[in-house]
């Protein structure tokens, strides 16, 4: 069975395969790592963008991607999306100084945790 015409927003009309990751796969592996890929990860998502179940549901399939808003509001609840989204779009020293505050922030979370056990 054929996609409709107008599930094809995303997809090359000329066929050409290009180098980089397709933005809808990319998307699609990103949500199916932050939620899974089961269908309440499909639900979690409607209810975070307020987005058509059908149309989230060809996110995860990669078939379509988010608009634009949808895709910030992804952003904002996702760090899987946000990273890939930025590494899609060369800010790769964005997603180090991230990773870097994240990794600062779980250093201090375990130094509590030690402080706590030894009594402190």
């Amino acid at each position: 069975m054929s996609l409709p015409k107008r599930d094809r927003k995303d997809r090359s009309v000329s066929g050409r395969v290009f180098p980089q990751k397709r933005f809808v796969d990319a998307i699609a592996v990103a949500l199916r790592r932050e939620y899974g890929g089961t269908h309440a990860a499909i639900k979690t998502v409607v209810a975070l963008t307020g987005a058509n179940e059908r149309s989230v549901k060809n996110w995860f399939d990669a078939k379509n991607g988010p608009s634009g808003e949808s895709l910030i509001v992804l952003c904002s609840h996702s760090d899987e999306v946000l990273e890939t989204f930025l590494l899609m779009a060369g800010r790769t020293q964005h997603v180090q100084a991230k990773k870097v505050i994240d990794a600062t922030n779980k250093l201090r979370e375990i130094l509590v945790m030690l402080e706590t056990l030894q009594g402190g």
